[in-house]
C-alpha cells in the first residue's frame, strides 16, 4: 500500500467512526483510539501535502477565519411555512388540498426542531457549500463553520444524485447547551439565553475553530433537486439516512388528519423527553408529484403546514406603555414589562398593536398581564389578570400627538393604526425609510447598517435615500466607529447598488403596501418608473393582483412632489429605474391575457421552467381549472379530475411540444 492509499484508508475509517458516533450513536472504538487515528492522519497530511483533501476528517477542528460571510443566492428558494394551531386549521388545509389534487392523499409528520435553518449543497457526493436561510432567496455562505459539525457528512455513501440540496436545522442539544452555560458561569461570564439563538450565532463566528468547540448537531429533512429519483417525502428521509445524513427517527407516514392529530398530541406531551428544542410538528403531503401539483404561494408551499404547540405563557407587571414611530408613520404602542422568563428568553417588551387592542383588553399601566410567545419574534399580551388589578389604576388614553415630532396623529377610516403625517420632518420616519432602502431584500448595500444610517441622519449628512449617492469617503471617516477601510466599503457598497434590478428598487422606495411581490408585478407590467408615476388608480387596478388599496397608495406616494424629486435624483445617479434591456429582450406579450394551468410531469423542461416561460411571455399561472382558464398544459400523469374538469368546461388541453411551439 502506497502513502496515498494509506492516507485515504485512514480517512475512510475515520469517516465511518464519525458516522457511527455522531449519527448512529453507536461507537465501536474509544475516544482515545479515535484521537490516535486522527493524529496519525494529521502527521501524514503534514508530511505529504500533495494529498490534501478539503473534506478530510482532520479539518473538522476548524481554524479558518472568515471576516465577511459571502451572500449566496439559493439554487432553490427556501420557503417559510404556514402555521396552524387547531384541528379546524388542519381540516381546512386538507379541504384546500383535496380540491387541487387527485387521488388518495397521505402525509408525512416530522417534528419541527427549533434551530437555525441551513441548506447544504452536495456535488458528486461531496459537500460543496452550506448556506443559511437568510431571506429565503439568498443567505450567508457558512461552509467553513458547518464543516466543523460532526454530524454533517463531508462525503456521502450510496446511490446519491450528481447534485442536490438538502435542508435542515442546525441545533444545540440541551445537554451541550447546559454544559456550555456551566462553563461560562464558572468563568464569570453571562450564560447564553437559549439553544436556538446560540446555535444560530455559532454559524456566524469568524473563527471556525470556535464553532468547532460548540456541540452543534445537524438534523436534515428535505432533499431538493432535479432527477433525484425520489417520489415521496418519506422516501426522501429514508434515502438521506442511507446516504449518511442524520435524519430524526421520530418521523411517521400517516393516512389521515386524524392520524396527524394523534402524532401531534403524542409529541405535545412527550417533546420534553427529546434532546433538542421542538415547537411543533410539520405535516407534508407525502407524494412529491402531488406537492408539485399544489405548488407554492408567494411565501409558503401549499403542500406543507406547521402545527404549532400551544404557546407558552407567563404573567408579569406592565410598567409603562410607550409609542414607536415606523418608517410609514405608523404608531405602534409597546408594553414595557417587568422582565419575565418565557420560552427560553427574558421578555421585557411586547407589542400592543393599536388603540383598538388596548381598548379591547382594557389594559392599564400597573396591571398584571399575561404574555405569550408562540414562535413569534415579538411576544404579545393576551390578557389582563383582573383579580390583581389595583382599582386606583387609570384607563389608558391613547396619544394624539407624535411622540417624536409632536405632530397631531391621524387615523383613516377603516384602519386600525394611527399615523404621524409629518412625512418629511419626523426623524424615525426619515431613518426608517433609508434603513428599508438599504435592507437586504431591497438595495442590499454592503457596509451600511441601520445604526450607521441613524448616525448619518443625526450628523445631517443625509436626509433621504437619494443623499446616499452623494456621500464622500472624507465625510464618513469622522463618524464614530468608522475607519478608512469601513468608509471605503460603505461608499463602494452604495456605488454597487446602482446595479440592483428595477423591481427591487421599486420595493426599496418604501411605498406603503408595495412589498416584494407587488413590486415585481408592477415592474413587469409597466417596465419604466415614469409610466408608474403617471398611472391612475383605475389603470393600476387593471394590473394583475393589484387592488384598490395598493393602487391608492401608489398614486398617493407619487403625488408628493418630494418623492418625484427623489426619483429624478436616483435616475441621475444611475439607479436602475426601468427593466433592463436584457430582461426586456427575454420577455414578450405573446401570451398576454391568457391563463394557464400546468399539470403533470414534463420531459424537455421542468414544471418551474415552463411556468417561468409562461410568465416571461405575459401569461398568468393558475393552480386550479376554471372557466377563466385559457389552456391546460398537460404532461405525463396528469390528474384525472383535472382532465375531467378541463373537458367539462371545454378548456383546450395542450402538451409540452404544443406549448413550446406557441412561444417559438
Amino acid at each position: 500500500m502506497n502513502i496515498e492509499q494509506q492516507i485515504n484508508k485512514i480517512r475512510e475509517e475515520l469517516r465511518q467512526h464519525n458516522y457511527n458516533y455522531y449519527v448512529l450513536d453507536t461507537p465501536i472504538i474509544s475516544d482515545y483510539e479515535f484521537d490516535m487515528k486522527l493524529k496519525e492522519l494529521q502527521g501524514l497530511e503534514e508530511k505529504y501535502p500533495e494529498f490534501y483533501d478539503p473534506n478530510s476528517p482532520t479539518l473538522r477542528v476548524g481554524g479558518e477565519v472568515t471576516k465577511n460571510f459571502e451572500t449566496v443566492v439559493h439554487d432553490y428558494r427556501m420557503y417559510s411555512l404556514d402555521n396552524s394551531y387547531s384541528k379546524e386549521d388542519l381540516l381546512d388545509w386538507e379541504k384546500r388540498i383535496k380540491k387541487l389534487v387527485d387521488g388518495e392523499v397521505r402525509y408525512t409528520c416530522e417534528l419541527k426542531y427549533d434551530g437555525a435553518s441551513i441548506s447544504l449543497t452536495y456535488q458528486k457526493g461531496v459537500l460543496l457549500k452550506a448556506v443559511t436561510r437568510g431571506d429565503g432567496i439568498q443567505g450567508d455562505n457558512v461552509t467553513t463553520n458547518v464543516k466543523t459539525i460532526k454530524s454533517v457528512p463531508l462525503k456521502l455513501k450510496g446511490d446519491f444524485p450528481y447534485r442536490f440540496d438538502i435542508r435542515g436545522e442546525i441545533v444545540l442539544p440541551y445537554k451541550g447547551f447546559m454544559k456550555m452555560n456551566q462553563e461560562r458561569i464558572e468563568a464569570g461570564e453571562e450564560p447564553y439565553a437559549n439553544p436556538r439563538n446560540t446555535a444560530s450565532g455559532s454559524l456566524k463566528l469568524q473563527d471556525s475553530s470556535e464553532t468547532a468547540k460548540r456541540p452543534l448537531d445537524c438534523l436534515l429533512y428535505s432533499i431538493v433537486g432535479e432527477k433525484t429519483g425520489i417520489v415521496t417525502q418519506f422516501e426522501n428521509l429514508e434515502k438521506a439516512r442511507k446516504w449518511g445524513f442524520k435524519v430524526p427517527e421520530e418521523s411517521k407516514m400517516v393516512n389521515s388528519i386524524d392520524e396527524v392529530l394523534e402524532f401531534v398530541e403524542f409529541w405535545d406531551k412527550n417533546r420534553h423527553d427529546l434532546p433538542y428544542e421542538t415547537d411543533g410538528v410539520v405535516i407534508k403531503v407525502n407524494d412529491l408529484q402531488q406537492q408539485d401539483e399544489l405548488g407554492f404561494t408567494a411565501k409558503a408551499p401549499r403542500w406543507a403546514m406547521a402545527y404549532k404547540f400551544k404557546a407558552e405563557q407567563a404573567s408579569t407587571k406592565l410598567n409603562e406603555i410607550t409609542y414607536q414611530v415606523g418608517r410609514t408613520g405608523a404608531i405602534t404602542p409597546v408594553a414595557n414589562l417587568e422582565p419575565v422568563s418565557l420560552a427560553g428568553t427574558t421578555v421585557k417588551r411586547a407589542s400592543l398593536h393599536n388603540a383598538d387592542q388596548i381598548a379591547k383588553l382594557d389594559i392599564r399601566e400597573g396591571d398584571t398581564v399575561f404574555v405569550e410567545k408562540g414562535g413569534e419574534i415579538i411576544p404579545k399580551i393576551v390578557g389582563v389578570d383582573l383579580d390583581k388589578r389595583d382599582q386606583s389604576l387609570n384607563p389608558t388614553i391613547y396619544i394624539d400627538q407624535c411622540p417624536e415630532c409632536s405632530t397631531s396623529l391621524v387615523r383613516k377610516e377603516g384602519e386600525a393604526q394611527h399615523y404621524c403625517p409629518n412625512f418629511e420632518g419626523c426623524p424615525p420616519q426619515i431613518v426608517g425609510r433609508i434603513q428599508h432602502y438599504i435592507s437586504r431584500k431591497a438595495m442590499d448595500i454592503e457596509g451600511l447598517g441601520g445604526e450607521t444610517v441613524a448616525l448619518l441622519v443625526k450628523e445631517k449628512l443625509i436626509t433621504n435615500y437619494a443623499d446616499l449617492y452623494e456621500l464622500k469617503k472624507e465625510e464618513v471617516i469622522p463618524l464614530e466607529r468608522m475607519a478608512e477601510k469601513s468608509a471605503e466599503n460603505l461608499v463602494l457598497g452604495i456605488e454597487k447598488s446602482k446595479m440592483i434590478p428595477f423591481e427591487r428598487v421599486l420595493f426599496a422606495l418604501g411605498i406603503r403596501y408595495v412589498g416584494e411581490t407587488v413590486a415585481k408585478k408592477l415592474a413587469k407590467h409597466y417596465k419604466f418608473i415614469d409610466v408608474i408615476v403617471a398611472a391612475t388608480e383605475e389603470e393600476l387596478v387593471g394590473v394583475d393582483e393589484i387592488g384598490i388599496k395598493i393602487a391608492q397608495s401608489v398614486v398617493d406616494f407619487f403625488a408628493i412632489e418630494e418623492n418625484k424629486n427623489l426619483i429624478n435624483r436616483l435616475k441621475s445617479y444611475g439607479v436602475q429605474l426601468e427593466v433592463s434591456a436584457e430582461k426586456l429582450a427575454s420577455q414578450t406579450d405573446m401570451l398576454k391575457g391568457q391563463t394557464f394551468v400546468v399539470s403533470g410531469v414534463f420531459e424537455k423542461v421542468s414544471r418551474n421552467e415552463l411556468k417561468k416561460m409562461i410568465e416571461d411571455n405575459g401569461g398568468k399561472i393558475s393552480s386550479s381549472i376554471s372557466s377563466k382558464t385559457s389552456f391546460v398544459v398537460a404532461g405525463a400523469n396528469m390528474g384525472p379530475s383535472k382532465l375531467q374538469k378541463a373537458n367539462t368546461l371545454n378548456i383546450p388541453i395542450i402538451n409540452e411540444e404544443e406549448f413550446l411551439s406557441k412561444i417559438s
